[in-house]
């Protein structure tokens, strides 16, 4: 297995036949603990399941190691299976807003807000930090997640798969028809989430693993050696047991 950190955003985890999961850093102490220790957490030749049900620990660095060793063992599956989830272009998770939308964001995704904002669509953002909460220049920001009710469209980080937010947040989505899960975290299998009502699962399909790994070293771009992906429940064939 092999650690790596992107610009302090993202570790990847690699298995011994070469599939790559990636995971989110920038909870708890979890990237301090990685750029202290990388080569002592005990990965090197661990059994990849072992590691993957560390995701069953409370939040922080096991939780992290665990889901990132869930995403591998996910796309190993995906590449035994044949399948390849489609190509996505779409930013916003295939929501096309437009005016009379009551968009929620899960999570303030800086660049997409324009977007929404321009389309005409109220937009509400939920956040954790207090210090962004307020009305701002087209949009709101809360604390509180119940004000997703609502909401038609939900947009939401990948991170809530890590920090117990999941459940929380798509109680309160009861009125959305669209729920996207988006970002490069959102390497799991996808039957619970559709099964919970999510719509929609935008990730990161590596297609280089050796030149990802290289520039998730480095701080490069990923332009090359990885793509964006769309998994739907009517284009997913469904994972059996």
């Amino acid at each position: 297995d092999r650690v790596a950190g992107k610009d302090g955003e993202f570790c990847a985890l690699e298995l011994d036949d070469g599939s790559l999961g990636l995971g989110f850093v920038l909870l708890g102490d979890t990237l301090q603990r990685l750029s202290e220790s990388p080569d002592r957490l005990g990965l090197v030749g661990a059994d990849a399941m072992a590691v993957a049900r560390r995701f069953l620990e409370p939040a922080g660095i096991g939780r992290t190691l665990g889901f990132t060793a869930v995403a591998a063992l996910t796309r190993r599956l995906f590449d035994k299976a044949g399948y390849v989830p489609p190509g996505s272009a779409d930013s916003v998770g295939m929501m096309r807003p437009e005016a009379g939308d009551h968009v929620g964001m899960v999570g303030h995704f800086t660049p997409l807000v324009p977007r929404v904002v321009a389309a005409g669509a109220r937009l509400t953002v939920v956040e954790l930090r207090a210090d962004l909460a307020g009305e701002k220049d087209g949009y709101r920001v809360t604390l509180d997640p119940a004000e997703l009710a609502g909401c038609n469209k939900v947009l939401a980080t990948s991170s809530m798969l890590l920090n117990d937010t999941l459940d929380r947040i798509l109680a309160c989505c009861g009125n959305a028809k669209n729920i996207a899960v988006v970002g490069p975290g959102a390497g799991c299998l996808p039957d619970p989430l559709f099964a919970r009502g999510v719509t929609f699962i935008g990730g990161n399909w590596i297609l280089d693993p050796a030149g990802f790994i290289d520039a998730l070293r480095c701080g490069r771009a990923w332009t090359g050696v990885a793509r964006k992906s769309a998994i739907g429940p009517r284009d997913y064939p469904g994972f059996v047991t």
